[in-house]
């Protein structure tokens, strides 16, 4: 069965990272970007980070230039962006495609069949979130729109259930 385990990812610093070094944590992967009507949302990953961080939760950003290019930037130009105007400090990665042939394949995995509860099919907008449990497994969709805030008791839950 493929996790999250499965793949690498290389961070906005150029590091390629296993993201099997996430597994025990229960991850929140968001595809974001930065001159989008939802980059405000950062700050609500952030809190979520703070909160939850301590309890086993890791939130990865991804951006992506898809969206009506709303990620024009390189990555150090990210990195500022996200550190000076929402003090980001869980782990971005560089620029991805999420939908199409060259998707990341993390993202051709997010998005394709884990069961009747979660559907599957491409990513609509920016900040669309998948919750995955300790495993590495997917657990939960969760549409662009959707505010971080929202997902505290599913992420409390999601650690709760997996120790």
């Amino acid at each position: 069965m493929t996790t999250l385990a499965d793949f690498s990812a290389t961070t906005l610093a150029g590091q390629e990272q296993q993201l099997s070094e996430h597994l025990g944590s229960v991850v929140l992967v968001v595809n974001t970007a930065s001159k989008c009507g939802l980059t405000p949302q950062y700050a609500g990953l952030q809190a979520l980070h703070e909160r939850f961080g301590t309890q086993g939760l890791a939130v990865l950003g991804f951006p992506c230039d898809q969206f009506m290019h709303q990620e024009p930037g390189t990555e150090a130009e990210i990195a500022e962006f996200c550190q000076v105007n929402y003090g980001v400090t869980f782990p971005m990665f560089s620029k991805v495609e999420v939908n199409g042939e060259d998707a990341h394949p993390l993202f051709q995995w997010l998005t394709g069949a884990h069961g009747e509860e979660i559907p599957a099919g491409p990513i609509e907008w920016n900040f669309a979130k998948f919750l995955l449990g300790r495993d590495g497994t997917v657990l939960r969709r969760f549409a662009p729109q959707t505010e971080p805030s929202e997902l505290a008791d599913e992420i409390e839950a999601a650690l709760a259930a997996q120790r």
